[in-house]
């Protein structure tokens, strides 16, 4: 089979490209060359987390790798057959559990068997979405086309330590098309505010703070307070919220040294009214996140997006290399866009 060619520096540039590139290649059984991985970045090449990604997905499809090292800028990647059962990833680092998730996801839809994998390390990190993101808004948005995905979250894990251990289940199934292009109305928003290793009062300070930007806009508010002073790694602080509503839409916002607790809250709620704003179905991140779950749909999906991102764009590229379809977007980079696609039904 003829190998696909990626260059790993388009659009965005980042590990999205990579992740992406070998979870298609693991759907479709497609062998796969990524070269000039992150190559813009400070540190280009294979990260720990990038590589940890690459390994997991080999093991699922029992793949022959070339390129599977720290610093690698290129990695041939030639799938065998689906697998499933049991895995472990161990990141090693406080790299972002949700960016191994958003690999290993759309291929375990499409494995041989019920897949599971124990991934440890970060679970609320910086330029990644935290765990609850993934939990509460994203896995709720693809049940909606028919995913069977079930997450616990055993432990937290911030940078820089990590140590962070989230459990993922999945049963195989043929996705169906989404069509949402506007959001319903919410009148219910829901959250988790979390901190470890910090004083008891972080947690509600954010919470309070959300609570009362979202309330004054007339929303009923329960935001969840989880706080531990001994059993995590830490410290660290965050804050997610999610709309009541189908699809979800949510938003975040992260703690760090000498930002106040009240701040956090507020920018999550600030966020989640600018997603509400738009009035369309999906928040910016599950719109970059569902682009090859509608790729891999049987149907036609048109979805609204609240900001058509960069990611989203080199996604919908990328998945036009590995499966025959074809994206229709209405609006532009940067703008609330409609995104239509007649999927592959794989």
């Amino acid at each position: 089979m003829e190998l696909v060619r990626i260059d790993g520096s388009y659009g965005e540039g980042g590990g999205s490209i990579l992740r992406y590139a070998l979870s298609l290649s693991a759907i479709t059984l497609k062998p796969v060359e990524v070269f000039n991985i992150r190559a813009r970045r400070d540190r280009p090449g294979l990260r720990p987390q990038h590589l940890n990604a690459v390994r997991a997905l080999a093991k699922l499809v029992g793949a022959h790798v070339e390129g599977d090292q720290i610093g690698s800028k290129r990695v041939i990647f030639i799938p065998r057959h689906r697998r499933s059962g049991k895995f472990e990833v161990n990141i090693g680092t406080a790299g972002s559990i949700s960016l191994i998730v958003q690999a290993l996801l759309p291929a375990s839809i499409n494995s041989g068997g019920e897949v599971s994998f124990l991934i440890r390390g970060g679970t609320d990190v910086p330029m990644a979405p935290p765990i609850d993101y993934m939990k509460e808004v994203f896995l709720r948005n693809i049940a909606l086309m028919g995913a069977k995905v079930e997450m616990n979250i055993y432990r937290r894990g911030h940078y820089p330590k990590g140590g962070g251990i989230v459990e993922m289940r999945v049963t195989p199934s043929r996705l169906n098309r989404l069509v949402k292009i506007r959001r319903d109305e919410v009148q219910k928003v829901k959250g988790r505010a979390h901190a470890v290793k910090l004083p008891k009062h972080v947690v509600s300070r954010m919470a309070r703070s959300a609570s009362k930007v979202l309330a004054e806009r007339g929303f009923l508010v329960d935001i969840e307070e989880e706080w531990s002073e001994n059993s995590h790694l830490g410290p660290g602080a965050g804050i997610v919220l999610w709309t009541e509503s189908s699809p979800v839409i949510g938003s975040d916002d992260l703690g760090k040294r000498g930002k106040p607790s009240e701040e956090v809250g507020k920018n999550a709620a600030l966020k989640l009214l600018m997603e509400l704003d738009t009035g369309m179905a999906l928040d910016e991140h599950s719109g970059d996140m569902i682009i090859p779950y509608l790729a891999m749909a049987s149907g036609r999906s048109r979805v609204g997006i609240s900001r058509l991102t960069l990611h989203a764009e080199s996604n919908i590229w990328l998945v036009e290399k590995f499966l025959p379809v074809k994206f229709k977007v209405e609006g532009g980079l940067g703008k609330p866009s409609i995104v239509e696609v007649e999927g592959a039904g794989v």
